[in-house]
């Protein structure tokens, strides 16, 4: 079977680290300092993480799962979905304060309508020239400006690690200018979410300061309000998705969007869903580690995102001693995408590399690697706009993925809780054959292909695959101690 990566012994874990061509003198002091300060960092938090983790074998007995997967392959929201059904209570103390994450996810989204608007008023090109803008256009984004001063206020309040130029690895079109904001801590969102509960965060914490982030909340709720109805105008104008189209940008796929909520969500009295927590975007940087207690199993279980991004990559290793299980989330729908660190590189051959080098570990030989074929909608969504695979992975083939040729095809069976068209699910296959066969061919021992297909964003979906999955970690934990 042809493979959709290249032959070559290019290792991803090796070329995050290599460091990169044409390298200064003086950017390599500037590199090696800054790692040498990662590296003191990152040693900190794995003693203290490795105290930690002794304590509680001290105590009881917990079930130990890595999550692995390229950046925004959706281990953040599979992490939600965990707490959401196992630590129910937790997670309903949590959800109100999303509301300002959402907020933020909603105007960054805005925000990058208004950087396009701007630019094509301003700066006319040959895909924009001819898109009828009027006077309306400037006024919205005049009206739309105080929306810039309550993002930075959110990113500020929020604690930014870092506010990077990112661009959407898509190849359908690109955002311009759109940062990716992110937080460090070592307990992903649970401490970003406490800067935005009503009571003091902790004892040090007056209730004169608790008042004053109310207050600080209330003046955002105030300003997002009261620009709901442009912020509907801007999204629904026919020239403004007139450019988009031309663009060929598709911002819905972009993680936390929301401008289809607007008027529910830019309303004084509104409360986050449990679906617009799962959707919220909150990038995290550093190993997070989270804990639930599970009631059904009697049994505390320790998840790890250790992050996803070709610089995080070289920190996994220290975490695959001792899991009960690894979650490999790929996400096919990136088979027309490039790699947002590297613009050369096919996110999907990535997501292959990736997936080659976790089987051929002859320290995980034993350990249970469940796949998750991710974003199983998005992909739908791309084959119904008629992206064609062919054009972007080679072992495709010449087939079209059209009606047609699907109907030419054997049919396949596979085990699915989400509902699909038979074009989406004679292109997993294809997808799906290529995993089970490098897991075959590559690893130390003969394993079990555990893989289901998922989009986390579907709450219901996901929850059925995951009461399998924690089944079968569990199974396989007792019989690591040999309680089963």
């Amino acid at each position: 079977m042809a493979h959709m990566f290249r032959s070559s012994d290019h290792d991803p874990l090796t070329a995050a680290i290599a460091p990169p061509p044409n390298e200064t003198p003086d950017a390599r002091t500037a590199r090696l300092r800054a790692e040498a300060e990662a590296r003191r960092v990152s040693d900190e938090i794995d003693e203290q993480l490795k105290q930690e983790r002794a304590a509680r074998r001290r105590v009881r007995p917990c079930v130990k799962v890595l999550l692995l997967g390229q950046s925004e392959s959706g281990k953040s929201t599979t992490l939600k979905n965990f707490q959401m059904q196992y630590a129910r209570e937790t997670w309903l103390e949590e959800r109100s304060s999303w509301r300002a994450i959402i907020q933020l996810n909603l105007i960054r989204s805005v925000v990058a309508l208004l950087d396009l608007l701007g630019e094509a008023l301003t700066n006319p090109t040959s895909d924009t020239a001819s898109v009828l803008f009027t006077e309306k256009h400037r006024l919205l984004c005049l009206r739309l400006t105080p929306l810039r001063g309550v993002q930075q206020d959110l990113q500020h309040r929020l604690g930014a690690a870092t506010i990077e130029e990112s661009h959407n690895p898509g190849s359908i079109g690109v955002l311009p200018r759109l940062s990716e904001f992110a937080v460090r801590s070592r307990d992903g969102w649970r401490s970003a979410l406490k800067k935005f509960r009503p009571r003091p965060q902790d004892a040090q914490e007056t209730a004169r300061a608790a008042d004053a982030r109310v207050r600080k909340a209330a003046e955002v709720n105030e300003v997002v309000v009261g620009c709901a109805e442009d912020m509907k105008a801007l999204w629904e104008d026919g020239a403004v998705q007139e450019m988009l189209r031309r663009k060929r940008i598709r911002i819905e796929e972009e993680p936390g969007f929301f401008l289809n909520d607007i008027e529910r969500i830019a309303a004084r009295d509104y409360e986050p869903s449990d679906n617009d927590v799962i959707r919220a975007r909150l990038r995290t940087l550093g190993v997070q580690e989270y804990s639930f207690w599970v009631e059904q199993a009697g049994h505390e279980w320790l998840m790890y995102d250790v992050g996803g991004t070709r610089s995080s990559r070289a920190h996994w290793y220290p975490y695959f001693d001792d899991m009960d299980g690894i979650i490999f989330l790929a996400p096919i729908s990136s088979f027309d995408e490039r790699l947002r660190e590297d613009r050369r590189v096919n996110r999907l051959e990535d997501t292959y590399m990736l997936w080659q080098t976790l089987c051929s570990l002859q320290m995980l030989a034993k350990t249970q690697i469940i796949l998750f074929l991710n974003k199983c909608d998005l992909l739908e969504q791309k084959l119904r706009d008629g992206v064609q695979v062919r054009t972007h992975v080679p072992s495709f083939g010449d087939r079209s993925n059209d009606v047609e040729t699907v109907k030419k095809c054997e049919p396949h069976f596979l085990l699915s809780y989400i509902p699909m068209p038979d074009l989406t699910r004679f292109v997993v296959t294809d997808f799906q054959s290529h995993f089970r066969e490098i897991a075959k061919q590559h690893s130390p021992e003969p394993r079990r292909f555990y893989v289901h297909l998922t989009s986390v964003v579907d709450t219901r979906s996901t929850a059925a695959t995951l009461r399998t999955v924690e089944e079968g970690i569990l199974r396989a934990s007792l019989r690591k101690a040999d309680l089963l």
